[in-house]
């Protein structure tokens, strides 16, 4: 399993989210995600994802908070463990990235984006302020097939998509 972090940089009511359309031969092709990236060795999830928000924004976070974890099984990809941060402080101008596109949207329009089914859970559970959360998805191809919030099954469309 790979290790990777991820945030979520909230200004106002936008976040910055990058359309990863420039990547060859990436598995989150045409998708709307949030940057980041793997651990480098002997990283922690807080120093890989302050650098790898730098390198592809342009931006240093200068608030953030570790909000969850999510574990992806997939019978197409190898498994990985996405340690989730969000951040609503960060100093510098966004620059050019080179792995897609880097849009400010607005909250509300999070939902419409072309994206994983699962993201769309843990959009929603940052967007609800949870606390610290343990949440575990399963794909087959690119279908959900299982979510696993704490421990507990989402088996129904209300738990997987409610607003």
């Amino acid at each position: 399993m790979k290790n990777t972090s991820l945030c979520y940089i909230y200004r106002g009511d936008e976040v910055l989210m990058m359309h990863r359309i420039r990547k060859k031969n990436d598995l989150n092709h045409d998708k709307w995600i949030g940057p980041g990236g793997k651990f480098e060795e002997n990283e922690s999830p807080e120093e890989c994802v302050i650098r790898e928000v730098l390198e592809e924004t342009g931006l240093r976070l200068t608030s953030l908070q570790y909000r969850g974890i999510v574990t992806f099984v997939s019978d197409l990809y190898e498994g990985e463990y996405m340690h989730l941060f969000t951040a609503d402080g960060f100093e510098g101008e966004l620059t050019d990235c080179d792995e897609g596109e880097l849009v400010w949207i607005p909250k509300s329009g999070l939902a419409e984006l072309p994206q994983w089914e699962g993201d769309k859970i843990f959009l929603r559970l940052l967007d609800e302020n949870a606390p610290f959360f343990s949440l575990k998805l399963v794909y087959r191809g690119d279908d959900l097939v299982s979510a696993v919030l704490n421990g507990k099954n989402l088996t129904t469309e209300q738990d997987l998509n409610r607003n």
